[in-house]
């Protein structure tokens, strides 16, 4: 009884470690002076509307979540295949292959930047939508590629075979019975790509420019200059927009799913 107690107190503890950061940006967000302050001197909203007034912020955070969403379902759509080729043949340089797909997990984004700005001006697509579009797919595919991968295993393979041996095609076997199994490793490896996406500085800050901007590049850029209580709201929209994009997952698929993936 005393050791469930004490598992408790520590589990808030940590709990509670990780969320006050959190409540110290949502309520420096709300403070009314002209500056950071915690706790906040006063509450008021006007640092939201500062904001949503400014254009620049606006057409930035349209930016980063139609970049984030695309560069999530582009790598997706390239990481499954990839994934099931990897897990069910064995070709010449598989193990290459695999290096090669995983390796934005370890390079630098500094350098993927640069690299990606000398290249896309040698092609002329340089500081444009489809160069950052390019990167985030490089570096969130990964993620996708290891949440679906140790999916693939052989007791998945021979409900495939089962599934052809009974007649259904090949994409049938792969909608009836391979995307049920790999169904948590999708989900979870697109959220932590679209979080990464959407964070991304690194590799952003090399091809973007002052019409085409991400809201990470435009809070790096804002700070250098000025600090006042509009980061905090930027920073308070983005912890709420993701606490319900997990409260509406939880409430339409379940979140034990992600983790009871072979379960359908």
């Amino acid at each position: 009884m005393i050791a469930r107690l004490l598992i408790r107190i520590v589990a808030l503890a940590a709990m509670a470690y990780l969320v006050l950061p959190l409540i110290v940006i949502i309520g420096a967000s709300l403070t009314e002076t002209s500056y950071l302050a915690f706790p906040p001197e006063g509450l008021t909203l006007k640092w939201f509307g500062v904001l949503f007034e400014d254009p620049s912020y606006v057409s930035a955070f349209v930016t980063s979540t139609l970049l984030a969403l695309a560069a999530t379902a582009v790598a997706i759509v390239l990481a499954v295949p990839a994934s099931l080729a990897l897990a069910r043949y064995v070709f010449a340089g598989r193990e290459g292959v695999s290096a090669l797909l995983l390796s934005p997990l370890v390079l630098p984004y500094v350098v993927l930047g640069a690299a990606l700005l000398q290249y896309g001006s040698a092609i002329g697509m340089a500081r444009s939508f489809e160069a950052l579009l390019v990167g985030h797919v490089i570096i969130v595919m990964p993620f996708v590629l290891r949440s679906v991968l140790p999916l693939l295993t052989p007791e998945q393979r021979a409900l495939e075979e089962a599934s052809m041996d009974l007649g259904a095609g090949p994409l049938a076997t792969f909608f009836l019975v391979v995307l049920p199994q790999i169904r948590g490793g999708i989900v979870s490896g697109g959220l932590l790509a679209f979080i990464s996406s959407w964070i991304n500085v690194e590799l952003s800050i090399f091809n973007t420019t002052a019409a085409l901007n991400t809201i990470p590049v435009k809070m790096f850029n804002y700070v250098q200059y000025t600090i006042d209580p509009t980061i905090a709201a930027v920073s308070a929209i983005t912890i709420v927009v993701a606490a319900l994009v997990i409260i509406l997952l939880d409430l339409l698929m379940g979140l034990d799913m992600l983790s009871e993936p072979h379960r359908s």
